[in-house]
């Protein structure tokens, strides 16, 4: 007869978290958030596990340098409310690039995590730069190549 393997649910306080260096230039918008979304939730880990937060923190720099393919970058609009009457605003891919790079990359990933209280706290460890400099040499972060 054969012994039954133990389920590992790891303790949260022995999570060990890395942060990583992720260089958008030249990325396809979609391609990078879908990996920076698997590492924020920890599923790159054996120790996954759904209910804690067992992932990694995620440096993300040169962010105005993403691409998009196809003809997205005239078509993609991004929609927000203000709250009165006829306060819906469209702001089109290429002028949302100009002002704010880090808020493209931001709403790809947070629309790829779950729609839970987890994935917020998991959001929270996320920096976005536009340029290639951050100032976050203190988590000692890992250059990662995706």
């Amino acid at each position: 007869m054969q012994k039954k393997a133990k389920t590992h649910i790891p303790k949260a306080d022995a999570i060990k978290r890395n942060w990583f260096v992720l260089d958008a230039a030249g990325k396809t918008l979609g391609r990078l958030a879908t990996e920076v979304a698997k590492i924020l939730c920890g599923k790159n880990k054996p120790t996954y596990t759904t209910y804690l937060d067992c992932g990694d923190g995620v440096i993300i720099v040169n962010a105005e340098q993403i691409e998009v393919t196809g003809s997205k970058e005239a078509q993609k609009v991004y929609h927000y409310y203000t709250g009165s009457m006829g306060g819906l605003r469209m702001i089109p891919y290429r002028t949302m690039k100009a002002r704010k790079p880090e808020y493209i990359i931001e709403h790809a990933v947070k629309g790829m995590m779950p729609k839970t209280r987890l994935a917020r706290q998991q959001l929270k460890k996320l920096r976005i730069f536009a340029g290639k400099e951050h100032n976050l040499s203190a988590q000692q972060p890992i250059q990662a190549n995706i």
